[in-house]
């Protein structure tokens, strides 16, 4: 085993041990459990990062055999001096917080009152580079009490869990990258990144389409100092692919999403992700209601790169009417979707995501949008007047429609577009949809792509390959003639095979379909008959 597949095995390892306290102390499923496992892993990690770059600074501590002992030995006015010198995506430790110091305590009275207040501390001292902001603008801390949610032996629950933290460093693996980080993440959240309940659904993005969606988007090296932004970030998935392939140095990452959990999960994000200068950037709040990200002159940030994996369907009926004002003419350009008389959960609050991003674009902006596929063949309504603008304004630079079951918690068939404010070429469409392996996924099924059907959709994308029953490169004009369908399958050829055959073998075929036709023939009047003869011996009694 690899010292990365190692590191990466103890890491999951801590994992499962910190859902194991929780499951001991009665909160094994509990709708909190998430809030403590997230936030006494960040604090590992955090702890660890800076432990790890005073030993980088400070040869002395990094040979120490006693690592508290030798921190001991400086002064306040020392550490604080060494502190200004550690990176900002390093958050900033009074040694009487660092969990070696906690572990002394840990058999303190009222310990769990000594962990909380470690926490808070940490989290006031990096206030102002570490917390979430609110469209209201109230910031949201790294972390809380923690021991709050548990009702009795508040302070064996967080014994326990510092008793876990103790017996594992994260230094080992600050140098790791972006696949790491994501696998760990992912299995992190695997249990609390669904649907509870809440008004946003939080799908996972699958990493297919996260790969795809930032591969096809990030096609030049010599990306430099760009803006990235989803509208409606969920945990970050899109957005972390989307940074890597630029370059997490290269970036700024910009996100608002209305869910505390999410807005939590993202910070958590970009901080294992190295990219902790963004989490200013990280709204919590109603996008389409309150979009918060805007110029000095009132009007709507615009981006170089925009993803999103938006809410398909949601009851926005509460602030519907809200939404039409003369400031938002231009934004919904298409229209807002109207309110039903019944099913209002049904409402499709995607399209007003696609046309805000569309909006939010910057002059040379690209975006990647996940659809139902029922959108890009709707053949009226704000569906099509959507289609329209984007291929009369030339941005629309492609479409790849997926298999059936790409996202195991919905059936929805799904797309994705691809916008280039730079597109003045032809659009490549892909048809994907009879890719992949179909699995079980609990009670649902799934579609896998392998690395090279992956990696097929790419190469044609990028290149605009026609291939044959798979993909085909329009102009704007012959989408205009199929009324604006994005549908790959519209435009394949229809193929019809002709075979040259002699005069001879021409007879001999009509000889054999004459005698085939007078046998027929002669079966059907001869059933015919036999069911006349039935129906007169048919007696009334």
């Amino acid at each position: 085993m690899t010292d990365t597949a190692k590191f990466e095995t103890q890491t999951k390892a801590l994992i499962d041990d910190l859902k194991s306290v929780c499951a001991n102390y009665g909160l094994g499923n509990d709708g909190n459990e998430f809030k403590i496992i997230t936030q006494v892993f960040l604090y590992k990690f955090l702890n660890d990062k800076y432990v790890y770059e005073l030993k980088q600074l400070e040869p002395a501590l990094a040979t120490a055999e006693d690592f508290d002992k030798a921190l001991a030995n400086y002064t306040d006015d020392e550490l604080e001096l060494i502190g200004m010198q550690i990176s900002q995506n390093t958050a900033q430790f009074a040694p009487k917080n660092l969990l070696s110091r906690l572990f002394e305590q840990q058999n303190t009275a009222k310990f769990a009152d000594i962990f909380d207040e470690t926490l808070l501390d940490v989290a006031r001292a990096n206030n102002d580079i570490f917390s979430v902001l609110t469209q209201g603008g109230e910031k949201v801390t790294l972390f809380e009490n923690i021991s709050k949610y548990v009702t009795d032996n508040r302070d064996a629950f967080c014994k326990a869990l510092v008793n876990k933290l103790v017996g594992f460093s994260f230094e080992h693996i600050f140098t790791q990258k972006f696949d790491f980080f994501a696998a760990i993440f992912e299995y992190l959240i695997k249990d609390y990144n669904t649907n509870s309940g809440g008004k946003y659904a939080e799908y996972f993005t699958p990493h297919a389409v996260a790969k795809i969606m930032a591969a096809c988007l990030v096609t030049d090296t010599n990306v430099n100092n760009v803006t990235c932004y989803d509208p409606s970030a969920g945990s970050g998935t899109l957005l972390m692919n989307i940074a890597h392939a630029i370059g997490e140095d290269k970036c700024t990452i910009y996100s608002q999403d209305i869910s505390q959990k999410s807005s939590a999960l993202l910070r958590l994000n970009l901080i294992l992700n190295n990219l902790v200068h963004s989490i200013q950037n990280i709204i919590q709040g109603n996008t389409i209601l309150h979009p918060y990200h805007k110029q000095e002159n009132g009007q709507l940030e615009q981006f170089d790169y925009i993803v999103s994996n938006p809410p398909f369907k949601l009851d926005f009926s509460d602030y519907s009417a809200d939404l039409d004002t003369k400031a938002n003419e231009k934004r919904f350009f298409a229209g807002i979707p109207n309110i039903p008389k019944s099913k209002k959960e049904s409402m499709a609050i995607y399209l007003l995501f696609i046309q805000h991003i569309m909006h939010s674009l910057s002059a040379k902006g690209k975006a990647a949008i996940v659809v139902p596929t029922g959108f890009i063949t709707a053949q009226s309504g704000i569906d099509k007047k959507i289609r329209e603008k984007m291929v009369e304004s030339k941005m629309l630079k492609g479409v790849v429609s997926m298999p059936s079951n790409i996202f195991a918690t919905t059936g929805t068939n799904v797309s994705i577009l691809f916008l280039d404010k730079a597109n003045t070429k032809d659009v490549v469409l892909i048809d994907a949809s009879n890719l992949g392996t179909k699995v079980k996924d609990g009670k649902n099924q799934k579609t896998l792509l392998s690395t090279a059907e992956e990696q097929q959709i790419i190469d044609a994308f990028n290149a605009k390959t026609a291939v044959d029953d798979f993909s085909v490169v329009v102009s704007y004009d012959e989408i205009k003639t199929k009324n604006y369908s994005l549908s790959a399958g519209q435009y394949f050829e229809v193929k019809i095979e002709y075979v040259d055959i002699s005069a001879e073998e021409f007879t001999t075929k009509i000889n054999a379909f004459e005698s085939n036709l007078e046998t027929l023939f002669a079966e059907s009047k001869s059933l015919e008959k036999e069911i006349q003869n039935n129906l007169k011996g048919l007696k009334y009694e």
